[in-house]
């Protein structure tokens, strides 16, 4: 017999929050595949200065790699939100701030 999960349940919270991680997944692909290729494809018709340099180049040469960094930054940012969500989720309490995992290491932790 299978087990159906209850609507307010864990697996259905789980669910849920696969969904929402696979929606913003989704949509830093788009992003990224925008930066990557699109922009490149049409480079030759960006043709305007920005900063003193061709768009097309800026974008080729830095643009992207920010919007990468961006990316990733963001990302990371929102997983821990939904992370300190869920936890707090699980506990029945408010959501509280996840500190960075180099600040959950003890007094004298050695990096190495």
């Amino acid at each position: 017999m299978k087990h159906t999960p209850t609507p307010g349940g864990a697996e259905a919270r789980d669910r849920l929050a696969w969904h929402r991680n696979l929606r913003w997944i989704c949509g830093l692909l788009a992003v990224w595949f925008t930066v990557t290729f699109v922009v490149a494809w049409f480079a030759r018709d960006l043709r305007f200065n920005f900063f003193g340099w061709p768009f097309s180049f800026w974008v080729g040469a830095q643009g992207a790699l920010v919007v990468y960094v961006l990316m990733a930054a963001l990302y990371a940012w929102r997983m821990n939100h939904d992370d300190a969500e869920a936890e707090a989720s699980r506990a029945g309490a408010p959501p509280v701030a996840v500190p960075s995992q180099g600040a959950s290491r003890g007094a004298g932790a050695d990096a190495a």
